[in-house]
């Protein structure tokens, strides 16, 4: 019988991809997002797939589906910047609120459940790089807080589920990924860098970009996220890319890449900007036989690509 899963967040950016990928390999999928930060553009391609059903519903009200679930992948969540300043109780409600009801659903369904958690539960980390048993430096009250504390609730309440009632439940630790279907307005700094390239503006760069990320291309991070989905693992896992760039490197890279006119610009900082960001990937390539293969260079052309023919220029 063909396996169902249920993704919340399904019209959002790593969303959509996972709906292209797992319908690739046949299972059905129901999308479910209140398009607040995804968008329908980007799984209009996907809505005559008769193994692909779209409901508009915000995941922090109650969720009822008729029929059987096999799995309910939990991606709904504001997850920029730009997105949870904007709306910092809608990403401490789904955090708590939605997350207890994409749970029920996986208990009632007996549904296999993952979390699509985040690299930002390690805040600023004094560890380096980040390992899965490292506890995090975390702000809970500063601007980023709201993010970090909804998805370190979030992963507390999973485990709950899945040691009272359980339920099948994973935890993905999701590291900076990147690729074709990010807004123009992401604000993270792929998409910034990329647009005010293709526009010939200012490069911004905040701080002297000393500080250091890991960037994951799509095609690989949906690919990890399925062989957790399919595992047998219960405690968190990162999955990301371990290569490590300052943020002025992929700046210089992009403007390479582009072949703009722009200039690079330094801004001030950001509170809490974590100055850190390397995943530990030894659980994943032990346990799931995963890494990353596409290098930063052929995921930041084919991702430059996309945004020029997406005419934001």
């Amino acid at each position: 019988m063909t396996k169902k899963v249920l993704i919340t967040g399904g019209a959002g950016f790593i969303g959509s991809h996972l709906s292209d990928f797992l319908l690739e390999r046949g299972y059905a999928v129901i999308c479910m997002d209140n398009l607040i930060t995804g968008t329908k553009a980007n799984i209009r391609h996907l809505l005559k797939n008769r193994r692909f059903d779209f409901i508009k519903h915000d995941v922090t009200k109650y969720i009822s589906l008729k029929g059987s679930i096999d799995y309910v992948l939990h991606f709904a969540s504001p997850a920029s910047p730009v997105d949870y300043d904007k709306l910092p109780i809608q990403t401490l409600k789904v955090g708590a609120l939605g997350t207890h009801n994409a749970l029920g659903v996986a208990k009632e369904k007996k549904a296999v459940f993952l979390l699509a958690s985040t690299s930002e539960v390690y805040g600023d980390p004094l560890v380096h790089p980040q390992n899965e048993e490292y506890w995090g430096n975390v702000n809970p009250i500063g601007p980023r807080g709201v993010y970090d504390e909804a998805k370190r609730f979030a992963e507390a309440m999973a485990m709950a589920y899945q040691r009272v009632h359980k339920v099948d439940t994973k935890i993905a630790r999701i590291f900076n990924t990147y690729g074709e279907r990010m807004r123009k307005d992401d604000g993270r700094a792929i998409p910034n860098f990329v647009v005010q390239a293709l526009r010939d503006q200012d490069m911004t760069v905040y701080g002297k970009g000393s500080q250091t990320r890991s960037f994951c291309y799509i095609s690989d991070m949906v690919d990890g996220l399925c062989r957790l989905m399919r595992s047998k693992m219960n405690d968190p896992v990162n999955i990301g890319n371990p290569a490590e760039y300052t943020v002025l490197e992929l700046a210089e890279a992009i403007k390479r890449l582009s072949q703009t006119r722009s200039r690079i610009v330094f801004r001030p900082l950001p509170v809490d900007d974590p100055k850190k960001r390397q995943p530990d990937i030894s659980k994943a390539k032990k346990r799931l036989s995963w890494e990353p293969k596409v290098t930063l260079e052929e995921g930041l052309t084919r991702t430059i690509r996309w945004f020029k023919n997406s005419n934001i220029s």
